[in-house]
This record gives structure tokens, C-alpha cells and sequence, in this order.
């Protein structure tokens, strides 16, 4: 089953939305990874919000960014797959989705992310290349990223 995509504003988010949103960030990065971290930085508001439905639940996640805002380079970040929905490759669709919206939109070409190092191949699948050394962010081995056209 394909997923059902869109593309919103923070503005354009309904309450439901948010809050699904919100849910799913928190029962991956939060409850599954066992990572007590600031979710909510106040960035989402800067952010275009990528969802991924499937039979109109939330199921997939990302958020995507102009340069400037997280990086000096636009950005993708918040990728995020439920976990029983992981099978059915739904993280390469929404960040096929949300590479080419930063395209589409953003007309940028250059794109960086702050990737879980374990994910590392997932996002070189993706075309990304990793820069430089691994760092602790919340805890948590990461590995800078990017996409060039």
C-alpha cells in the first residue's frame, strides 16, 4: 500500500494533525529510543511539515526546511516511520517526497541532514554522503550528511 502524502505549513496543520504528529515523534524518538530530549524546540513553526498517511492514520513523518533555519543549507530532519509500518519502506517514499519538495519549493540543491549514524546506509541509499565524524546529539551517535544534486 502506497502512502498517501502532503505537504503543509505549520499554519495549515489541523489540531489533529499536530497532535498526531507530536504522538508519533514522541512514541519513536522519545519512548522507543529511550531518549529524554526537547522535541518540541520551537522550530517547528519555521518548518514545512511532511505526512505520510496510510488509510488516514499518520505513519510516516518528516519536516523539511529552507537554508538558514536549521543549517546553512536546507535541511530534512524529524524522519520518522512507525514502527509497525517500517516494512513497507514508507521512510525512502517520504524522503523521496521530501527531497523533492526542497527541490520543487525550496529550489535548493544542496540538502543536510543530522542523520543517526545507525541509518547511515538508509540515507547513502538515498544519495546522501556522510561528512566529517560522528558527534553525541541527545545522546545519541549522529553523523552529518548531504545531498547534492
Amino acid at each position: 500500500m502506497t502512502l498517501d502524502i502532503k505537504l503543509k505549513s505549520f499554519e495549515a496543520l489541523t489540531t489533529q494533525e499536530l497532535y498526531d504528529v507530536l504522538q508519533l515523534r514522541s512514541e519513536v524518538f522519545v519512548v522507543e529510543q529511550d531518549c529524554v530530549y526537547q522535541d518540541i524546540d520551537g522550530k517547528d513553526q519555521k518548518a514545512w511539515h511532511v505526512l505520510g498517511f496510510k488509510e488516514d492514520k499518520l505513519v510516516a513523518y518528516t519536516r523539511i526546511f529552507k537554508p538558514g533555519i536549521y543549517f546553512d543549507e536546507s535541511s530534512i530532519g524529524r524522519v520518522v516511520v512507525a514502527k509497525n509500518e517500517r516494512r513497507h519502506q514508507y521512510g525512502y517514499h517520504i524522503m523521496e517526497f521530501s527531497i523533492d519538495a526542497i527541490k520543487t519549493h525550496f529550489r535548493e540543491s544542496v540538502i543536510k541532514i543530522s542523520a543517526q549514524y545507525y541509518l547511515k546506509a538508509f540515507y547513502s541509499n538515498l544519495g546522501f554522503k556522510a561528512v566529517g565524524e560522528t558527534y553525541l546529539e541527545d545522546g545519541i551517535p549522529h553523523i552529518a550528511m548531504f545531498y547534492k544534486l
